[in-house]
């Protein structure tokens, strides 16, 4: 079920909101949030909802297990492990088993050798990656005793399933939500309404108003690359940059919107990462609970800085190339995070240097590199991302993109806003009289999109 269609914002988000303040007890609150989570979970194909359940089950009875042998630390690192494993298995053959065959007859055809695998055409949950992330970081958690499991099944289950964040994120730790889960009957229904609804409609115009009307030009022309001209090629590229950005923080924002109409408080994910400095400070602001994911869970326990300069850069590549293989079950999605560990690395190296620069020539530099990056992300095969590349650095002629002046336009208002406008966690959510009449107006304007062309999913579904 999508954020921005009319089942969801005229049926399911109404009854949704009603019943839950009709309930009184946390159980019961805990409960409907959990079936509601299911429901919009197997809007898209219902059979998924029993994996995401057995994924929630199998890190449930661990955390039981971590009460239960609080001080027997060999059986704690089986807790730890098992559930952890058996949740990465899960996404490893959903994800992964179709991209590790196609790898494998690729290298046994580079090899000359006839013998090749069938491939499976396994269908891809929508939001697994999300989901196994906060049952793995519950573990983790609860392991290095951050957290203290929950022994209530429907508190954990309403955690998991929260449909809110369910298929693309935030990707929201157990402790960031657990005081909210805990007083979730003490809540009242106008606490969060206005600053739910403003941060919800500003990332409903983000995504209909920018994100979309971009998408409708750049799709068509990203098809075929071979016939982009060098302008071209620069024009669908930043239109991707800010396509992506306001489509993924879109999202974000009206996850964050959601989570204050129930009473829970769901972290920034997005701080105007291009206005970024260098390649570090951009992580800090992009996708940023995945960002301190990466960090806490993988790059830390790689050992982090402490182990020297070079394990350093060792450790900030191998953590970044995983994390675009997170992403996607591609050698693009790797390579864009192998290029991110690297210029991470690089700036480590250099940032004395680098800082010393003025501020508009960093934040320009950092914008041109992720721009680039973003060719791997989006690039549909390799040969399309070295087109782009090639066509973007190299003199090339083609025909012009269809409706070029229209994205042109929008690239310009996009980039406004987002180099120059204050983010939505920046922003007063007060209804006043001009807010409200904002608000009024870009609803008004989100429906007719909405009503008026197809309504497209989130580019974060598909990982």
């Amino acid at each position: 079920m999508l954020f921005n269609s009319s089942v969801f914002l005229f049926a399911f988000l109404p009854v949704t909101f009603l019943v839950f303040w009709l309930l009184q007890s946390r159980n019961s609150r805990y409960i409907w949030l959990t079936l509601t989570g299911y429901v919009f979970y197997g809007y898209w194909n219902p059979k998924f909802c029993a994996l995401m359940l057995f994924s929630t089950l199998v890190s449930y009875f661990a955390g039981l297990g971590f009460l239960r042998w609080d001080h027997d630390e060999r059986i704690r690192k089986l807790l730890l492990w098992v559930p952890i494993v058996v949740d990465l298995a899960l996404l490893g053959f959903f994800k992964y088993a179709d991209f590790a065959i196609s790898t494998a007859n690729w290298g046994f055809a580079a090899a000359g050798l006839e013998h090749r695998f069938p491939m499976l055409n396994i269908l891809l949950p929508i939001g697994i990656s999300f989901y196994t992330f906060h049952t793995i970081t519950y573990i983790a958690d609860s392991w290095r005793r951050d957290i203290r499991p929950t022994r209530n099944f429907f508190e954990f289950a309403c955690y998991v399933s929260l449909f809110s964040q369910l298929v693309a994120g935030p990707i929201v730790r157990f402790r960031e939500l657990q005081e909210d889960l805990e007083q979730i009957d003490k809540h009242h229904w106008s606490d969060g309404l206005q600053i739910g609804w403003s941060f919800f409609i500003i990332g409903l115009a983000q995504k209909m108003l920018i994100a979309d009307p971009v998408a409708a030009v750049i799709d068509p022309a990203f098809r075929d690359v071979p016939s982009l001209s060098t302008w071209g090629a620069w024009l669908c590229m930043l239109g991707y940059t800010y396509q992506i950005y306001f489509d993924f923080a879109g999202y974000s924002n009206m996850a964050v919107g959601l989570g204050h109409m129930f009473g829970m408080r769901i972290p920034q994910n997005f701080n105007s990462p291009y206005k970024a400095l260098n390649p570090s400070d951009f992580w800090r602001r992009w996708h940023i609970s995945l960002s301190r994911c990466l960090r806490d869970y993988l790059y830390i326990p790689l050992g982090g800085s402490r182990g020297g300069e070079t394990r350093t850069y060792v450790n900030l590549v191998v953590t970044m190339l995983l994390g675009g293989l997170w992403h996607g079950a591609s050698w693009t999605f790797v390579v864009w995070g192998a290029y991110h560990g690297l210029l991470l690395a690089a700036y480590r190296f250099w940032a004395p240097v680098w800082d010393a620069q003025p501020v508009l020539l960093q934040r320009g530099v950092t914008f041109l590199l992720a721009v680039i990056g973003w060719v791997f992300f989006r690039a549909a095969t390799w040969s399309d991302a070295t087109g782009l590349l090639s066509r973007m650095f190299l003199p090339h002629g083609g025909r012009e993109v269809t409706g070029a002046l229209l994205l042109t336009v929008m690239v310009l208002i996009a980039s406004v806003i987002a180099h120059t406008f204050r983010n939505s966690f920046e922003m007063r959510h007060e209804w006043r009289p001009v807010q409200v009449a904002a608000f009024g107006m870009a609803l008004i304007l989100c429906l007719i999109f909405m009503y008026g062309g197809q309504v497209s999913p989130f580019l974060y579904f598909q990982f």
